[in-house]
């Protein structure tokens, strides 16, 4: 086993007390500001990655429409940036043509 393989083993056990001990909507929180960060990498390549960054922020998109209030009280904040990486993208995709 490699030095890097020991230092990234997984640990079921620890992820699936975070998992159970965490609430739903911090960890809904933290992979929608992954997918964020994301779909602006992919706006941010030279050429910008448009289906890529489109297929992100359309799933972000339809996650905080379903989520709504539920996902508690940084869902503005999550509005927020989406709404700012779709202004990002239709400036993108209006500087291919």
């Amino acid at each position: 086993m490699s030095h890097q393989e020991s230092s990234q083993e997984f640990d079921e056990a620890q992820e699936a007390a975070y998992l159970r001990d965490t609430p739903v909507e911090t960890i809904l929180g933290n992979h929608l500001f992954v997918l964020l960060q994301l779909a602006a990498l992919r706006l941010a390549e030279s050429p910008a990655n448009l289906p890529a960054a489109q297929l992100v922020i359309d799933t972000v998109a339809a996650m905080v429409n379903a989520g709504g209030e539920r996902l508690g009280e940084h869902v503005d904040l999550y509005r927020s940036a989406l709404a700012e990486l779709q202004q990002a993208y239709v400036r993108a995709t209006a500087s291919t043509n």
